[in-house]
């Protein structure tokens, strides 16, 4: 006389085919989460930040800026 086993009866195969598909659901579902934020960011950038004009970085720009004082400035401390 068999002994009943307490767990039931079946394949490797069957078994293992729901969380791989589950997780397939999953990576799709968060790459589509991913791309979503970034297409997301990329609009809020685009709406805040991008009608604002860029500082001026060339060479000649930032020595006027970083230039010490005019000479009318300078003539004050000149006078007796």
């Amino acid at each position: 006389m068999p002994i009943p086993s307490a767990e039931p009866v079946s394949s490797g195969a069957t078994s293992a085919d729901p969380p791989r598909r589950t997780l397939r659901r999953l990576a799709r579902e968060l790459i589509l989460l991913v791309i979503a934020k970034i297409v997301l960011l990329t609009l809020i950038w685009w709406v805040a930040m991008a009608p604002y004009a860029r500082p001026d970085t060339r060479p000649a720009a930032m020595q006027q800026l970083l230039a010490p004082a005019s000479a009318s400035s300078s003539s004050h401390t000149d006078s007796p």
